[in-house]
């Protein structure tokens, strides 16, 4: 009987546990990373809506020289912002003229309620959700 198991081919316990152990480091490098562009795509749907904004407000500053009378639900309906975009995602914007805008996730958002995406108009940039965990993984 012995002389039919030292014919058999096949893995040994060991080789199967460095294979498991392979496995296991290339996920644990792959999921983050995989996680990280998950939310980079999820807040560009703030970023975009936030830039369509942005235009609406200039477009009516442009027009009438103000803006204090201009309210984000105008802005959303001038920029034509897609209905499931604003189900996910509540705007503001602060300050007249405008400083910040900004865009809060909801409870319908994939991601979770409570994410915020902003553009500060005095640095140029957009912060917040799947933005900024772009800079800390770099520093």
């Amino acid at each position: 009987m012995l002389k039919i198991f030292k014919n058999q081919k096949g893995f040994t316990l060991i080789e199967i546990l460095v294979v498991v152990i392979i496995v296991a480091i290339l996920a644990a490098i792959a999921v983050p990373i995989y996680l990280k562009y998950v939310n980079q795509a999820r807040a560009s749907e703030a970023q975009s809506a936030i830039s369509t904004i942005r235009k609406a407000y200039e477009v009516y500053y442009q027009s009438y020289s103000r803006t204090d009378d201009y309210s984000v639900e105008k802005a959303l309906k001038d920029a034509k912002i897609g209905k499931s975009t604003e189900k996910s995602w509540k705007f503001e914007v602060v300050g007249n003229p405008p400083k910040k805008y900004m865009a809060t996730s909801t409870s319908d958002f994939a991601g979770g309620e409570g994410k915020q995406v902003w553009y500060d108009v005095a640095e140029g940039k957009f912060h917040g959700y799947g933005i900024d965990q772009e800079e800390e993984d770099n520093d």
